[in-house]
C-alpha cells in the first residue's frame, strides 16, 4: 500500500477546523449577545470571535510544542474564515485585501489590549478596552460584567492541557453567569 503523505496535514487540518468551530460556537453563545452586551450585528459578532480567538491564542503561547504550530494554523483558519465571509458579503476581490489588513490590524491591536490588561491583572483595564473594542462605548462599567467573564474564560484555559483543549475545545463558563443587574 502506498503512504499518503497528505494524511498527517489532513488530520492536523480538520483538528484545526473542529478547534475553530468550537471557538465560533463559544463566541456565538446568545448569553454574550442578551446578558453581556454584545452588539448582535456584524462588527459585534467579528469582536466576540476575536475575543475568544485571542483567549485560545493567550493559552496556546503558554503550553509545549506543538501548540506555536496550533496557534499558527488556527490564524490562519480564522483570517480565511473572515476572507470567505466578506467575499459572501459581496466586497469585491479589490476590497478585500484592504479589509483584511484593517481586520488584522484591528484583531492584533486588540490581542495586545487584552493581553496586557489580563498579563496584569487589571480589570479595570480590561473593562475598558472591552467597553471600547466589544461594545463601542466610553463608560468601562458598561464592560465590568464582559470583563469578569473574560477573566475567568482566561483562568479556565490555563487550566486546560493542549490535549483537552483539541479533543473538546476551549473550556468556557457560561456567560450567563456574569450579567450584572440590568442597566
Amino acid at each position: 500500500m502506498i503512504r499518503n503523505p497528505f494524511r498527517r496535514e489532513d488530520a492536523r487540518r480538520r483538528a484545526i477546523e473542529a478547534l475553530q468551530i468550537r471557538i465560533n460556537a463559544g463566541a456565538r453563545v446568545p448569553a454574550l449577545y442578551l446578558d453581556l452586551g454584545v452588539p448582535d450585528t456584524v462588527e459585534g459578532r467579528f469582536e466576540a470571535l476575536c475575543l475568544h480567538v485571542v483567549l485560545v491564542l493567550r493559552h496556546l503561547r503558554r503550553l509545549p510544542a506543538p501548540a506555536a504550530d496550533i496557534a499558527q494554523d488556527l490564524v490562519n483558519a480564522v483570517f480565511e474564515q473572515l476572507d470567505a465571509s466578506l467575499r459572501e458579503l459581496g466586497v469585491g476581490d479589490m476590497g478585500v485585501s484592504k479589509r483584511m489588513k484593517k481586520l488584522a490590524q484591528a484583531f492584533y491591536g486588540r490581542a495586545s489590549a487584552y493581553d496586557a490588561a489580563l498579563d496584569a491583572g487589571d480589570r479595570g483595564a480590561l473593562a475598558a478596552a472591552l467597553a471600547r473594542n466589544v461594545l463601542a462605548r466610553e463608560e468601562p462599567a458598561a464592560a465590568e460584567g464582559l470583563a469578569a467573564y473574560v477573566a475567568a474564560a482566561d483562568a479556565a484555559l490555563a487550566a486546560t492541557d493542549l490535549d483537552a483543549l483539541m479533543a473538546t475545545g476551549p473550556a468556557l463558563p457560561d456567560p450567563a453567569g456574569f450579567a450584572g443587574p440590568p442597566a
